[in-house]
């Protein structure tokens, strides 16, 4: 279960399926830094579950054509807070009743 892991442990677990997703396209490291512009050291880094900066992670995960990855991350949003502030009705207060005696 993810929400258990440690960061260090999900690095390692990220890692390992870069690197099983590279191996079965059957690129090497090197062809796969090449590929994304990044450097050899980079993608070694990531596959040994140690990081990366966030935009080697993106590159990488662009050559290797698993972009939907990053979706889960930022979904799109079907309605905006303004819309769903301008469908509320707006607030009506609740009017005063004189009463006989207070005229």
């Amino acid at each position: 279960m993810i929400e258990s892991k440690t960061t260090e442990e999900l690095e390692v677990t990220i890692g390992q399926q870069l690197r099983n997703l590279r191996l079965r396209q059957n690129i090497d490291q090197r062809q796969l830094a090449d590929q994304a512009g990044v450097a050899l050291n980079a993608i070694k880094n990531l596959e040994g579950g140690k990081g990366a900066t966030l935009s080697s992670f993106i590159k990488i995960l662009r050559a290797l054509g698993r972009t939907e990855w990053l979706h889960s991350l930022s979904p799109e949003v079907s309605i905006s807070p303004l819309q769903m502030l301008k469908a509320k009705p707006a607030r009506q207060r609740a009017s005063r009743v004189k009463r006989a005696g207070n005229v």
